[in-house]
């Protein structure tokens, strides 16, 4: 089913603070020497979920990054909320895996109210900043910009309601996805990923990725700006009666003769495009998947 809206769609650490507990981590997440990202999932209470020291990148073990970082408000043996679940190689996986992810509250109901449903992408965006490694551990690299970056991506095939299929055999491989530690919530739900993309163009590719290198594509904070500041392809703009990316109203916008600019704007984690609005995303999401996309 080819896609009718487009999501940027906020997922990782950031630096958020809410009540000085550090939900979401509470830093950027990191850029490496070799030029490669990696989003790291929030940190959860999910005791099914397994823990930052499980996961490796390129023979680094994410326990101690995540130390680094965090300068130890979050060590190895915390929780990690792999929430989207789209690397394949982050766990051990069961034939026919499929990547997932969650939402519940008011961004699930944001996604409903704009007609998100079976066939339409998602775009996974985070905060990320550039590391190094030193004698005492992983930290950032001093004065290196905070920016808003692309990471991943998730097409989907199917959504579901969790309580829904709480005791589906078909999810018992989810049981690492904080989503089903959440009891009672009728908007706690499941998007699951397609096999392969299908946008109608031919595009050969898995129905979740991720972007495992720094590219200035996948850069969305405008150069030298904050990283809220963003700058976007200039058919983003809009302009001739169309609706904006949800939450940012058309008042926000600017434009010149390459790009156009936005001050990225919540409430929410959510951000939905109209794709009969906007055809010209299509072919930029494909561009991205097929020139930097790793599935």
């Amino acid at each position: 089913m080819q896609p009718r809206k487009l999501v940027l769609s906020r997922k990782g650490f950031d630096s958020t603070n809410r009540g000085g507990n550090y939900p979401y981590g509470g830093c950027p997440s990191p850029v490496f020497s070799d030029g490669s990202l990696y989003s790291l999932p929030i940190p959860t209470d999910d005791d099914e979920a397994p823990i930052y020291g499980e996961l490796e990148h390129n023979n680094v073990n994410i326990g101690r990054v995540v130390e680094g970082l965090t300068r130890e408000r979050y060590t190895r043996n915390h929780l990690a909320g792999l929430d989207p679940d789209i690397r394949p190689d982050a766990l051990l996986r069961y034939d026919g895996w499929r990547g997932l992810f969650g939402q519940t509250n008011g961004s699930q109901t944001h996604l409903e109210n704009q007609g998100v449903g079976a066939g339409d992408v998602f775009l996974f965006f985070g905060l990320f900043q550039q590391v190094e490694m030193v004698p005492t551990g992983w930290c950032f690299v001093r004065g290196a910009p905070k920016r808003h970056l692309l990471w991943g991506w998730l097409q989907t095939e199917q959504i579901f309601k969790v309580d829904q299929v709480r005791n589906d055999e078909r999810f018992s491989w989810a049981t690492y996805h904080c989503h089903f530690s959440w009891e009672g919530d009728p908007s706690n739900t499941l998007y699951m990923a397609s096999e392969r993309l299908d946008l109608g163009n031919g595009l050969k590719a898995t129905g979740a990725g991720i972007f495992p290198r720094l590219d200035e594509r996948l850069v969305l904070t405008k150069p030298g700006g904050s990283a809220s500041n963003w700058r976007l392809p200039l058919w983003f703009y809009p302009e001739g009666g169309k609706e904006p990316l949800s939450y940012h109203p058309r008042e926000l916008w600017e434009r010149d003769s390459r790009y156009a600019y936005v001050q990225r704007r919540g409430p929410g984690q959510e951000f939905v495009l109209d794709l009969e609005q906007y055809p010209e995303a299509l072919g930029w999401f494909a561009g991205l998947v097929s020139d930097l996309g790793r599935g």
